[in-house]
């Protein structure tokens, strides 16, 4: 346990930083997951309007520090692949 007032207190920014970046981990997850879900029903219309949405939201993760940057574009290449894909 903390004994200092400064220690008491990073430790309480510390556990609302995590709360607050495990919110946004989540949500970018859900807007991944829409994207994917577009993609299997093999709609390429609703999955690339999925994706038009997902993209700034992955790119405010990585402005945010959340992500890195090369994971959201591993993330934003992979998806495109797919939606290209459904066309052929």
């Amino acid at each position: 346990m903390a004994n200092s007032a400064q220690a008491r207190k990073r430790t309480r920014q510390a556990e609302k930083r995590r709360r607050q970046n495990a919110s946004q981990r989540s949500m970018v997850r859900t807007y991944i997951k829409r994207v994917n879900a577009a993609i299997a029903t093999g709609d390429q219309t609703t999955a690339a309007a999925a994706l038009t949405t997902a993209i700034p939201v992955i790119d405010g993760m990585v402005t945010k520090g959340i992500m890195h940057k090369n994971k959201a574009a591993r993330h934003k290449s992979r998806l495109h692949a797919q939606i290209s894909a459904l066309a052929s």
